[in-house]
């Protein structure tokens, strides 16, 4: 068999499992094993480093149990948390599988877009987020979709392109006090842009929501963030208006916020830095990108 094709991959989190249930898809019952062990891996290490689950074992000697460096893997590393007194976590680092007879090695990476705008990997996958907080242009109309993002990408600022997305469920939505939101009022897109005032957001997502709103909807808005541990829907409440992450809405709800439009996908995907492109790794990506509806056409 041919070299390896090497992927980028997050090494823990909600995108490592996107990326790993969608190479299980393509990749049969080895693929599918190897998803199924490092997400329940992460998952208890996860829990243990939140003081959720104990374990008698050292942080080293679990590592040592987890990792096969002899064999096809999975490997697993360690990285300091961000949480108080930074533990030590146990994340995802490399493994290597066998799809639609691609030999892949996938490389685990704390941020595999950058990892692929260095050129360090042709492929890779991370979550549609960075690529609006870091390369998409701003732009008097905002987006709404995946197929809008790689058309307000510079080229001279990145060779990285969206192949497809993976269809994750957590999206960017509005959210209001009854109070803010006006009888019989729409709380979408057009009623921010007739909007004065704050607007409640994570302080990361500041260019990120001013991609997916426009420059224009944002005239009179003045962004404010959440105080220091303190959960976003509850900044939102007490603001009055904002923007954040949901899955079925119920933290808004128990703040009595009203949910408004959907604005873009927090969603996982799939990304090749043109550059670096090979007959390998482009037939690697169709086979990874069939079957899904969100899946770009290229330019």
């Amino acid at each position: 068999m041919s070299r390896p094709v090497s992927v980028a991959v997050p090494r823990k989190g909600r995108p490592l499992e996107a990326a790993l249930e969608r190479l299980a898809a393509v990749g049969g019952d080895d693929a599918t094993a190897l998803a199924d062990d490092v997400s329940s891996t992460l998952r208890y290490e996860k829990a243990i480093t939140k003081g959720d689950d104990r374990d008698e074992r050292g942080v080293y000697a679990r590592l040592a149990a987890y990792s096969d460096p002899e064999g096809r893997g999975p490997e697993y590393t360690l990285v300091r948390d961000d949480r108080e007194g930074h533990p030590r976590r146990i994340v995802f680092d490399s493994a290597l599988i066998e799809v639609d007879g691609h030999e892949v090695r996938l490389v685990g990476r704390e941020e595999p877009f950058r990892a692929l705008r260095t050129h360090e990997f042709a492929l890779g996958f991370d979550s549609a987020d960075l690529v609006l907080e870091e390369v998409v242009g701003l732009e008097p109309d905002g987006l709404s979709d995946l197929s809008d993002v790689n058309a307000r990408i510079d080229p001279r600022d990145t060779d990285v392109r969206i192949a497809t997305g993976l269809g994750d469920t957590v999206r960017h939505t509005l959210m209001a006090t009854p109070e803010t939101l006006p009888s019989g009022a729409d709380l979408d897109r057009s009623f921010v842009a007739d909007y004065e005032g704050p607007l409640c957001i994570s302080p990361r997502y500041e260019r990120l929501v001013e991609a997916i709103l426009g420059t224009d909807a944002l005239e009179g808005v003045e962004f404010v963030y959440p105080d220091a541990g303190q959960e976003e829907e509850a900044a939102i409440a007490e603001t009055g208006l904002g923007v954040y992450l949901t899955v079925t809405g119920g933290t808004a709800r128990e703040h009595g916020l009203v949910l408004g439009e959907d604005l873009f996908p927090s969603e996982t995907v799939l990304m090749e830095n043109e550059a670096e492109a090979t007959r390998a790794t482009r037939s690697l990506e169709i086979a990874l990108a069939s079957d899904i509806d969100t899946a770009l056409a290229p330019e």
